[in-house]
């Protein structure tokens, strides 16, 4: 019997979500998306069974709605919906990153006859649009269901069979219980990220070397600030709740340190970077989390010509894809003067198995 599944948004997300839920074939998968060529792209690479322009035409048979737009978006869509003709018993989730307002606003559905459950898959990529669309984008990586009590658990158990298909980890959480959390883990270190780099780029305009030592470790450590401005504007003021009090709270830690420091409190000072370093090595390993973590591996390399090119040639003589290559100028924080970024974390760990049978000395990062 086939599952008629829409998604509404073709683009990153919903483009690779199509891909993973493609490995049933008794998945019918319809895109509705407002840019035809966004559709036209994904009938082309296969992503999707057909595709509309119609948002009538694409949720009217429905078993599932998958809504995959940009979150700003994501309330408009609901509102649309709630004006539409849906199939009796259909299930409705969404991707957004904050979830306890769109749940909320989710009640706009509640003279049909559906279920509407809120859903965070927790992996991205640094490209974009319909052209990035992997079918792998969210192995290992959580994917967050946020039903409220009143949703069946059937329903529940249904969706969750359907996304394993994404080969996520499903998991269940009360919408406001994931706002705090990834609000803590996601959210704030975006923020603060943004604010580290507009620090030093206000300090680079009277002294110029801010930058150019930045290159190396500040770069790595603030690479989430080069995400989508207006996303984190939508993302920020719909946790902004969780938001104020994860600031308060890091306002009075940060108080705290600074005054171990004015005062030459070597000892308290010493015991705040152990307890972090403590708890940051008790962090899962290699599990991926809010943030998408690095795929990269630092390798020590002889200074002769040619060298890089032979690095290259051995992993692309395996099809290992590499997304990014550079020297590194400012070495304090990781050892390997080229530092090589893969294209998912399987491709990383043949990249170090090839270099090291080539006796290079490799490093991936900690």
């Amino acid at each position: 019997m086939k599952t008629t599944i829409a998604i509404l948004g073709i683009g990153l997300i919903g483009g690779s979500i199509a891909l993973s839920l493609r490995r049933d074939s008794s998945h019918h998968i319809i895109g509705f998306d407002v840019h035809e060529a966004n559709i036209n792209k994904a009938l082309v690479n296969g992503i999707i069974d057909e595709g509309t322009v119609d948002l009538q035409t694409a949720v009217l048979d429905a078993d599932v709605i998958i809504m995959a737009p940009p979150v700003e978006q994501i309330r408009i869509l609901l509102r649309q919906l709630s004006d539409l003709t849906l199939k009796e018993g259909a299930i409705i989730t969404d991707v957004g990153s904050t979830k306890t307002g769109i749940v909320d606003y989710a009640g706009i559905l509640s003279q049909k006859n559906v279920t509407f459950i809120g859903g965070h898959p927790m992996a991205g990529s640094h490209k974009s649009g319909v052209e990035a669309a992997n079918e792998l984008l969210f192995e290992n990586a959580y994917y967050v269901l946020t039903p409220t009590p009143d949703v069946p658990t059937g329903q529940v158990e249904r969706l969750q069979q359907m996304l394993s298909l994404t080969r996520a980890h499903v998991v269940v959480m009360q919408p406001d219980e994931h706002d705090e959390v990834v609000g803590a883990v996601s959210h704030f270190p975006h923020l603060i990220a943004a604010l580290l780099v507009n620090q030093v780029s206000a300090y680079n305009e009277e002294k110029e070397w801010h930058h150019r030592l930045a290159a190396g470790g500040f770069r790595d450590i603030t690479r989430i600030a080069s995400s989508n401005p207006r996303m984190w504007r939508d993302i920020l003021l719909n946790n902004r709740d969780y938001l104020i009090k994860i600031a308060t709270d890091w306002r009075q830690g940060f108080e705290n340190i600074m005054a171990l420091v004015a005062s030459g409190d070597g000892d308290g000072i010493e015991e705040f970077f152990r307890d972090a370093r403590d708890a940051r090595d008790n962090l899962p390993e290699r599990k991926r989390g809010a943030i998408e973590p690095l795929l990269d591996l630092y390798i020590d390399i002889p200074d002769h010509p040619g060298e890089i090119g032979r690095i290259t040639t051995l992993l692309g003589s395996k099809q290992i894809s590499i997304t990014n290559i550079q020297i590194r100028e400012t070495r304090e924080d990781q050892l390997g003067v080229l530092r090589i970024t893969f294209r998912n974390e399987r491709e990383l760990e043949k990249g170090a198995e090839i270099l090291r049978y080539f006796d290079y000395h490799v490093y991936p990062r900690e």
